[in-house]
């Protein structure tokens, strides 16, 4: 029972890293554990996704770093989901350097180290993908693999390649991620950024090969995630100057749809209380 097929609209962004393990793909085995090869020739990516509403309009960007050059991709579609520009932004990358850069030597299999905040891309597919090929694009939960058209697509591209899957948290400050996403708003929003291509050295980004990211922004972002998951005391909302608790997200979406105000979940009483007393410094 297939899906009509359709083709992915992507351009990507990659960057690269001198120091990893690589996994050659090939789908007559899992993969096969390949040394680390600092002298080998690396292609480094960044890829990022992002969609306005999540589904809405989207869009993904890319950053390919490879052979003192730089190359940036961008698209995007509408409507669509942030999973699926994700993917995109990796299938439009490993597409651009199959059909674009050689290792120069006679190795038809550079090293490629490709970068992403998604962990749904990586553990699709590293772990979750072989599975689902077995079981005919059935899920664990036996129903049929979402965003299927793409994961057979990538499942495709990284055939004969040796990739490293290089998790980096979004938002906090790594360059090459920092570039990818602002490349996929832009498509999202449709003002599209200026894609660069060209040297190395005339790329204004500097530090796009640095993964180092900012400890205190990680640290905020693994407190509102955990913050974000923590079960509900209140919600909070704040309309015309009027602030209200509500015991369910059902009573408190009701009074802010469609309204210019403010809302914000509480994970205690005490916390209930600093929201309060925040936004009423906000109103005076």
């Amino acid at each position: 029972m297939g899906r009509k097929k359709t083709e992915s609209q992507v351009r990507f962004k990659y960057e690269g890293d001198m120091d990893c393990r690589l996994f050659y793909f090939s789908f007559s085995q899992k993969f096969v554990s390949i040394t680390r090869m600092e002298n080998e020739n690396i292609i480094s990516i960044f890829t990022d996704g992002s969609s306005l509403g999540n589904p809405g309009p989207g869009g993904f960007g890319a950053i390919v770093v490879f052979d003192g050059k730089v190359k940036e991709l961008g698209g995007g579609e509408k409507p669509t989901t942030n999973n699926r520009m994700e993917l995109s932004a990796a299938i439009g990358a490993l597409q651009w350097v199959g059909r674009n850069v050689s290792d120069g030597v006679g190795d038809p299999r550079p090293a490629i180290v490709l970068h992403t905040d998604s962990s749904y891309v990586i553990n699709g597919i590293t772990k979750w993908i072989w599975g689902w090929k077995k079981n005919n694009w059935i899920t664990s939960t036996k129903t049929e693999v979402i965003n299927r058209n793409l994961w057979e697509e990538l499942s495709k591209v990284v055939i004969g390649k040796k990739i490293e899957w290089k998790y980096v948290a979004g938002h906090v400050s790594v360059a090459g991620n920092e570039r990818a996403d602002r490349i996929a708003v832009s498509f999202a929003e449709g003002k599209p950024e200026t894609l660069f291509e060209g040297n190395f050295s005339d790329y204004p980004i500097k530090n796009i090969l640095d993964i180092s990211h900012d400890v205190e922004q990680k640290k905020d972002r693994s407190e509102s995630r955990a913050h974000s998951k923590a079960k509900a005391y209140s919600y909070v909302s704040l309309v015309d100057g009027k602030i209200m608790t509500h015991q369910t997200w059902a009573e408190c979406e009701a009074r802010v749809k469609g309204k210019k105000a403010k809302y914000k979940k509480a994970v205690s009483k005490e916390d209930e209380g600093k929201i309060i007393s925040e936004w009423q410094k906000l109103k005076n």
